[in-house]
């Protein structure tokens, strides 16, 4: 595996996952680094839909003519926890299946930007979970937080499980999806004392977001 990476994950559904991936493609992009969006595993196409959503912002960001397949191997229509999906029509997620897409698109692309769905323990079948897929590609975890109520646990015990799984923890991302919590800045303070990695950005509400190429440096994702 060739291309620089990085598994974007989220303390729970709604985090803003896609919105930090899609921001970081355009960076890489605007930077001149030929970049891909990936997410192996979704759940969730809208009525008279081909594709999942989150699949569709990540296509737009980088621009690239992949297969989507190759983009998002797993693909389910209803919105529920893709473990159960997959139950339900007979698929068994298979993380070769993921390594095998992961590696067509390193072949064209020099960094992937590889999204999650939900939370970093969302089961994917009886033994493993979202962050096997971090671990298989030998992936660098940056964790969104959702700023509101319950972050604090939320984010600490994130952490915690990339931690236990030995995977490196490159940054995290405090998201402020709700305007009117109470000691958000207390929080994301609190956070940046405990979480065991540098905070990457703090993107506020309805603010236009964006990464520079000292982001993109730290992350691993762009030539020094």
């Amino acid at each position: 595996m060739t291309a620089r990476g990085v598994f974007v994950t989220g303390t729970d559904t709604g985090a803003g996952k896609t919105h930090v991936a899609t921001t970081l493609l355009r960076a890489l992009v605007t930077a001149g680094v030929r970049a891909a969006g990936m997410k192996p595993v979704a759940a969730g196409i809208g009525e008279g839909y081909s594709v999942n959503a989150d699949v569709a912002l990540l296509a737009a960001a980088d621009g690239l003519d992949l297969p989507m397949s190759d983009r998002n191997p797993y693909a389910f229509a209803p919105a529920i926890a893709p473990h159960l999906a997959a139950r339900d029509v007979g698929v068994a997620i298979d993380l070769a299946v993921i390594e095998a897409a992961w590696r067509r698109v390193a072949e064209v692309a020099d960094a992937i930007v590889v999204e999650g769905a939900g939370g970093v323990c969302v089961p994917l079948g009886a033994q493993f979970d979202m962050l096997d897929i971090a671990r298989r590609l030998q992936l660098p975890v940056l964790l969104v937080v959702g700023v509101r109520l319950g972050c604090l646990n939320h984010a600490l015990l994130s952490a915690r499980a990339i931690r236990e799984r030995g995977l490196h923890f490159c940054g995290w991302i405090a998201n402020r999806i709700e305007p009117a919590m109470e000691r958000a800045d207390d929080n994301v303070a609190e956070l940046a004392t405990r979480l065991d990695a540098p905070l990457i950005a703090d993107l506020r509400w309805k603010r236009p977001a964006a990464f520079d190429i000292d982001d993109l440096r730290r992350l691993d994702l762009a030539g020094a």
